[in-house]
């Protein structure tokens, strides 16, 4: 995991100062190139890594070599914990160094590096194409939910939008679409992040249940998407070799029913419709077979003859 040799780089330089992208390299048994962009994700997310130039120079850790984690500030405490958060949600030995590492920051900067640690998640599985843009917005309400403050904003489409007043309680990377997880007076919300317009940090504080989760909301969120997204399957003949390119354009909704003969497998894609599954299928040409349902292969039918009858010579 990225999140256990962050923190091992990390600790690494606090024992030697200053490093090379090669000895952290060889410390822990990566490529140099491996090691360079993890020193510079710590430096670029304001944690004071620096790269020094000339002879003799390399990467160091500003203050010098250190055993514990009191040079850093409060804001570089924070910024270190939200870039190793996202990272810690799979694996045990990460959850455990993290665990350390907060142990070694003062006292008075542990509550909110702990909510920074917890401020977001990322989700990889896919719901559609991926942009890697995220929106600014993101930054201003990781400030508040680390600080604990309500957060106003309108909500909506354009022309169609509503105030609400939220206690923010964590934030979801899903393809690239955020989502901001808060409570409300009707209880958990979850909010779109592109269509929050006027985000403002109040002055109020906001409540966040001791026992909350936000992996667990998260996850109870993406269960209840995927019963409305999945009302519909559709048997489909897949060439052996086009099938991981399948598996991670559909996501979570490609499921594998079990092999067949003549190089190809037979998968299950859901969709709520007939349309959208045949939308997503449509541009596979001749490569795919959907053996059933037969409205899908209407569907699908229906799409070929609009195409012919628009493109054709």
């Amino acid at each position: 995991m990225r999140a256990d040799r962050l923190v091992a780089t990390l600790l690494f330089m606090q024992t030697r100062g200053r490093v090379t992208a090669a000895e952290v390299a060889t410390e822990l048994e990566v490529s140099v190139a491996t090691a360079r962009r993890d020193l510079e994700a710590l430096s670029t997310a304001g944690i004071p890594v620096y790269p020094q130039a000339g002879r003799g120079g390399g990467w160091a850790l500003v203050g010098g070599a250190r055993t514990d984690l009191s040079g850093l500030t409060e804001g570089e405490a924070q910024s270190l914990f939200l870039l190793l958060g996202p990272m810690t949600t799979a694996s045990p030995a990460t959850r455990a160094a993290l665990r350390k590492l907060l142990r070694a920051l003062p006292q008075s900067f542990r509550a909110e590096a702990e909510a920074a640690a917890g401020a977001m998640i990322v989700d990889p599985a896919r719901w559609g194409e991926r942009d890697e843009q995220a929106p600014p917005e993101v930054a201003r309400l990781q400030r508040a939910v680390v600080r604990r403050r309500k957060v106003r904003f309108d909500y909506g489409r354009s022309g169609s939008r509503t105030e609400r007043t939220v206690d923010p309680w964590g934030l979801v990377d899903k393809d690239a679409i955020w989502y901001l997880i808060a409570g409300t007076e009707r209880g958990q919300r979850t909010f779109r992040v592109d269509r929050m317009a006027g985000i403002e940090i109040t002055d109020e504080t906001a409540h966040r249940p001791e026992d909350f989760d936000l992996n667990a909301a998260w996850s109870e969120v993406v269960e209840a998407m995927e019963q409305r997204r999945s009302t519909l399957a559709a048997t489909v003949l897949v060439p052996d070799h086009l099938l991981p390119v399948l598996a991670h354009q559909q996501g979570r909704h490609c499921e594998i029913d079990g092999p067949i003969t003549e190089g190809r497998t037979r998968v299950r894609i859901t969709a709520p419709s007939p349309l959208m599954i045949a939308q997503q299928l449509a541009g596979w040409g001749t490569a795919l077979e959907v053996t059933e349902p037969e409205s899908v292969r209407a569907e699908l039918a229906r799409l070929g003859s609009e195409l012919v009858a628009r493109y054709a010579t």
